[in-house]
């Protein structure tokens, strides 16, 4: 779009994306254990086995999300910004994911899923304002079953207080139920034939600030039909006016690490 709000080049360093970190109050422990999971996200060449490592596309470094290695755990990295224009944005990227290459065999449906999500409220002085969450994943496999589909979220869990001030609640929104199919959402995407091997996927997202809708999205050639796509939308919290936050995640399907690399990001808006 016409005026870029952030190139991110991860041979350049984090730019800004970090670890998904729950809310707590006084302990540690208050935390939910969905976001008790999350660690850092890391810069990576892409190291393996047999050859040394791959790098970005374009570079010698991407940056990495891996879960832990227990079936179903998810790690989640997140860029923080707030909005100035209530207009339409675009969010870009190149990304691939893999197992961790630890058997001599494609483990193609090792890796659960990878995704992104937006977190957005609108301005303190909107009358309009209400927590909006855009969720897509491609679930690759569940249960060992190999599916390879774009599924979107409208509902979240059940929000929870944390502490004893009334001043902090948390809900998590990642929970493996509720996934609904993008309609004709099915794509096979390059997954190469030994365990080791990745290739790059390019995904765009459009979305309006000012409608809170869905507009396009598109990954490699294929663009998708989002007039039955629905984000999850809850009242506007009291102390997140103007939020504009970005994340992506990867989900393991089995006792392994599943790693998500995102080469870069470009969030750019119509303003």
């Amino acid at each position: 779009m016409r005026r870029i709000i952030s190139h991110d080049d991860f041979s350049n360093g984090h730019c800004g994306w970090s670890q998904l970190v729950g809310n707590y109050e006084d302990d540690l422990d208050t935390m939910l254990p969905g976001y008790a999971q999350h660690t850092s996200a890391m810069l990576s060449t892409l190291g393996h086995w047999d050859a040394g490592s791959h790098g970005g596309y374009d570079s010698s470094y991407a940056l990495k999300v891996a879960t832990r290695p227990r079936a179903g755990a998810q790690n989640v990295a997140i860029k923080r910004l707030t909005t100035r224009h209530r207009s339409p944005i675009r969010f870009e990227m190149y990304f691939t994911f893999k197992p961790e290459a630890n058997e001599l065999k494609l483990s193609e449906t090792d890796v659960r899923s990878v995704g992104f999500l937006f977190d957005l409220q609108g301005g303190d002085q909107d009358n309009d304002s209400e927590r909006v969450m855009p969720h897509l994943r491609f679930l690759n496999a569940e249960n060992g079953r190999h599916l390879q589909k774009w599924q979107f979220k409208r509902e979240t869990t059940a929000f929870r207080k944390i502490g004893t001030e009334d001043k902090t609640e948390s809900h998590y929104h990642l929970a493996n139920d509720g996934w609904m199919d993008l309609p004709d959402g099915e794509q096979k995407l390059c997954y190469n034939e030994i365990a080791t091997k990745v290739n790059w996927s390019y995904l765009r997202f459009d979305f309006d600030l000012r409608s809170m809708k869905a507009l396009e999205f598109q990954c490699n050639d294929r663009v998708f039909d989002m007039s039955g796509f629905e984000s999850i939308r809850i009242p506007a919290m009291k102390n997140l006016w103007c939020m504009l936050n970005f994340c992506v995640f990867a989900e393991t399907d089995t006792a392994k690490r599943t790693f998500l690399y995102i080469n870069s990001v470009c969030i750019s808006g119509d303003f």
